[in-house]
């Protein structure tokens, strides 16, 4: 299926579309067309706002703090993988400071998707301590 206005995405549009927007710096822009509504965010640890974020509003909060607080120097984006209908992962790698502290970090998460009627419902990052 192609992204056309009126058409619902399938799991691969929806991944490659996903990539494509934090490549290219539209990772908020896209929220609104990837997530849906009640989409459910899941970190690896409480950052201080708690592991869960539920709905597009509160997924939208967690990519303003992150904006908010760390300076993002350089990165990449995998390619995405594929597992099965309905689920994909992605690889991001982070060269960043957080603002407060001034500490600059080597970031690498994996971040597991779920795809239900075209959206994005769920998300799972993985990464260490």
């Amino acid at each position: 299926m192609n992204i056309r206005e009126g058409l619902q995405m399938d799991m691969n549009d929806v991944a490659r579309e996903l990539v494509a927007g934090c490549r290219e710096g539209r990772a908020a822009e896209n929220l609104d067309k990837l997530y849906a509504p009640d989409a459910v965010s899941v970190e690896a640890m409480d950052n201080g706002n708690g592991r869960e974020a539920v709905g597009v509003e509160a997924i939208r909060g967690k990519h303003a703090w992150w904006t908010e607080n760390f300076e993002v120097h350089g990165g990449s984006v995998s390619d995405p993988m594929p597992h099965g209908d309905n689920k994909f992962a992605v690889i991001f790698e982070m060269d960043a400071t957080m603002k407060a502290t001034g500490e600059r970090n080597e970031m690498k998460e994996v971040a597991v998707y779920t795809v239900t009627d075209g959206k994005i419902s769920h998300e799972e990052f993985y990464y260490g301590s």
